[in-house]
C-alpha cells in the first residue's frame, strides 16, 4: 500500500511539473500585462505539433528539433501578443478575455486544417531507464520531466531576481506607468514576458506528448485549462505560487485516478479549487493589493 501511495505521489510529481511550466506562463502574462492568455494553452499544442514536423517529418535529430520547436513558439508568443493583445491594451478587459478565447479557438483550427483530426501518433524521444528505489518504480519520463522541471524553475528565478530584465519584469508588474517614468520599455518587457511564457509551454508540450505519445488539435485545451486552475489556486500572479499549485493539483488529480474514479478526478480538481478560493480567495501564495486612491 505504501509503495502505491508513493508511486501516485510520483506520478502526480510529473504531472503537476508539467502543470507547473504552463501556469508560469499564465501568471507572468497576468502578473506584468493584467490579463489572462487563455491562447496560452495551444501554444503547447502548437509546440507539440513542431516537434513531430521537425523529427517525424524531417528527420531532424532530437536536440536540434527541442531548439527549434522551443524558438518557434518564444516566436508564436511575441506574435499573438502583437498582433491580438498589444491592440486593446487599453481596452475592457471584456475585449481582451474574449480576444484569447478568439486566438485560441484560430490555433485548434489551423491545426486541424493542417494535420486533420485523427490522432497522429508519436514516439517519446525520452529513453531513459527506470529505477527502482526501495521497490518504487520510478520512469524514465518521470525522471527527466522532474529535472527539467526543476532546472527551469531555478533559471526562471534567478533570471527574474538577478538579471536588469527580470528587475524591469517586476517593475512594470508592481506599476507600470512608474516603469514609464523611470525609462523601461514595458512593451519589450511584455512582449519578452510572452516570449518566456511560450518558451516554457514548448517544454511542457514536449514533455506532454512524450508522455502520452499521441498528437490532436485539442490536446492543449484540458492541460491548459488545469494549468490555469494551478495558477488561480497558488495565486494568480506568483511565479512560486503557480509552481506549488502546479504541484498540488497534480498530485490531488493522480491520487483521485488511482483511489477515487478517473472520470471523476476532473471534478475532483475544480471543486478543490473551489474550496480553497472559498477559503482564501487570493489562492495559496497571493496576496490582496490595497489600491492607493
Amino acid at each position: 500500500m505504501f509503495a502505491s501511495i508513493m508511486e501516485q505521489l510520483i506520478n502526480g510529481l510529473r504531472t503537476g511539473s508539467i502543470y507547473a511550466l504552463i501556469a508560469i506562463g499564465y501568471t507572468m502574462v497576468y502578473g506584468i500585462a493584467k490579463m489572462i492568455n487563455f491562447a496560452h494553452g495551444d501554444v503547447i499544442m502548437v509546440g507539440a505539433y513542431a516537434l513531430y514536423v521537425c523529427i517525424g517529418v524531417y528527420k531532424l535529430p532530437v536536440l536540434p528539433s527541442v531548439i527549434i520547436t522551443c524558438i518557434f513558439c518564444s516566436v508564436l508568443g511575441v506574435v499573438l501578443e502583437k498582433v491580438a493583445y498589444k491592440p486593446l491594451r487599453n481596452a475592457p478587459p471584456l475585449a481582451v478575455l474574449i480576444t484569447a478565447i478568439g486566438m485560441s479557438y484560430l490555433l485548434q483550427s489551423a491545426s486541424l486544417l493542417i494535420f486533420g483530426a485523427t490522432p497522429i501518433p508519436f514516439s517519446s524521444i525520452i529513453n531513459v531507464k527506470s529505477i527502482v528505489v526501495g521497490g518504487i518504480t520510478i520512469s524514465g519520463i518521470t525522471i527527466v520531466t522532474l529535472i527539467v522541471t526543476i532546472i527551469a524553475m531555478i533559471i526562471l528565478t534567478l533570471f527574474i531576481n538577478k538579471t536588469k530584465a527580470g528587475a524591469s519584469m517586476r517593475a512594470v508588474s508592481e506599476d507600470r506607468g512608474a516603469a514609464e517614468l523611470v525609462g523601461i520599455n514595458v512593451n519589450k518587457t511584455i512582449s519578452m514576458t510572452f516570449a518566456i511564457g511560450s518558451f516554457l509551454a514548448a517544454i511542457a508540450g514536449i514533455l506532454f506528448i512524450c508522455q502520452y505519445e499521441s498528437l490532436k488539435p485539442t490536446l492543449g485545451a484540458l492541460p491548459g485549462i488545469k494549468a490555469f486552475v494551478a495558477a488561480v489556486l497558488g495565486g494568480i500572479g506568483s511565479i512560486p505560487g503557480a509552481m506549488v499549485g502546479g504541484v498540488i493539483l497534480g498530485i490531488i488529480e493522480s491520487l483521485s485516478k488511482a483511489y477515487i474514479s478517473t472520470q471523476l478526478s476532473d471534478a475532483i480538481v475544480f471543486g478543490v479549487l473551489v474550496v480553497v478560493l472559498l477559503v482564501k480567495p487570493t489562492g495559496l501564495l497571493g496576496k490582496i493589493k490595497k489600491e492607493k486612491v
